[in-house]
């Protein structure tokens, strides 16, 4: 049968996938703290470096791909029935396989903006539309606007808390009345990658409101606290009969031998992992409590990073602490996210922020 098309083409909503920008990397040869990714500044644990040693004499056979030791454990830390967990290649292809369960041409996902990048990508290439809702003044989700933008064509609601990049959290409150304004038809994704990091009253926590709310998916990570952003590794909770579907969309054997192993022995590290993120805390406490010292109005910083509103300088910033030895991520017109990295790295951070002040005093950025 003859084809009238002269060339491959692709969907149409693929062609006009925004692209994902990672945090810029150091050039070869040259010291700079990498502060725009939300790495933690730890190395591997020991435990989980053992493991990994462990695994390595197996790597020429296919991994579990069932993630059976990793469920397992997963299932017991957060006292949930394994058949809720669904492991994957990150918490963002979980989402990936979560959208593709759920979404048809023409459903649509709702989502606060600006909010993690891959949202939009995520939504897309499963076929449906992103409706982004502004988030509030102060870098929060706007929960009642995102609850008006629910049409009969929304599939999902995604919610990330702490929200990356502006640094807010929700509460367990406001995500348990949200659920009650949903309709039960609704999939919501509450996204907590840095929950680990939250020190606000009310903190939320998915897990503890799965068994209430039959439409609600919590994603989790061991790229930020357990500090395995190399290995990739990340899961969902949910019901039974969802994560079914979530795992039947999933690509077969998609967690390495190595991230399983490595995420079993991180999970077993409780204490150490608090004492990482204590730490982690610390600093970005110091870091905020310098900033807003210096000036800066810094938005409730409740993960890994802080968040500066730069509006359309965001880029001349990023440019400017490059110069100086400091990558940062840069969101072109809107702000400048900072993880918290080395001590080092912060106060370096900490002297250009203050020179940008001090050469641009009297600035509307402010």
């Amino acid at each position: 049968m003859a084809n009238p098309r002269s060339s491959v083409s692709l969907r149409p909503d693929i062609d006009a996938l925004p692209a994902y920008v990672p945090g810029e990397r150091p050039a070869k040869g040259r010291q700079v703290y990498k502060l725009s990714s939300n790495e933690v500044p730890f190395p591997l644990l020991p435990a989980v470096g053992a493991a990994l040693v462990d695994v390595g004499p197996d790597l020429n056979r296919y991994p579990d791909m069932h993630a059976t030791r990793l469920v397992e454990a997963l299932a017991e830390h957060h006292g949930v029935k394994p058949g809720r967990i669904t492991v994957g290649n990150g918490s963002v292809a979980v989402l990936a396989h979560v959208l593709a369960a759920v979404c048809e041409p023409g459903d649509e996902v709702v989502m606060a903006w600006r909010s993690f990048e891959a949202y939009p990508i995520a939504t897309q290439v499963a076929g449906a539309r992103p409706v982004q809702v502004p988030v509030d003044a102060a870098g929060r989700h706007d929960l009642d606007a995102m609850a008006a933008a629910v049409t009969e064509r929304t599939r999902a609601v995604l919610l990330c808390s702490p929200n990356n990049p502006t640094g807010p959290a929700l509460t367990q409150s406001e995500v348990r009345r949200f659920l009650e304004t949903v309709p039960p038809g609704v999939l919501v994704l509450l996204d907590e990658a840095y929950l680990e990091f939250v020190r606000q009253d009310d903190p939320t926590d998915g897990v503890a409101l799965v068994d209430d709310h039959k439409n609600l998916v919590v994603l989790r990570t061991f790229s930020k606290a357990y500090g395995l952003a190399g290995l990739r590794v990340g899961y969902a909770v949910a019901r039974r009969r969802l994560s079914a579907g979530f795992r039947a969309a999933a690509t077969p054997f998609g967690v390495s031998s190595m991230a399983l192993a490595g995420a079993v022995a991180a999970l077993n590290c409780q204490d150490e992992v608090r004492a990482r993120v204590d730490h982690v805390v610390a600093e970005r406490t110091r870091v905020v409590d310098a900033l807003t010292e210096q000036g800066w109005r810094i938005p409730d910083a409740q993960g890994n990073f802080v968040w500066l509103e730069l509006g359309r300088r965001a880029t001349a910033f990023a440019d400017t602490a490059r110069a100086q030895g400091v990558l940062v991520r840069a969101f072109a017109g809107e702000g400048v996210r900072v993880s918290v990295g080395e001590r080092d790295g912060n106060d370096l951070f900490l002297d250009i922020a203050a020179d940008w002040l001090r050469d641009r005093a009297g600035l509307s950025v402010l």
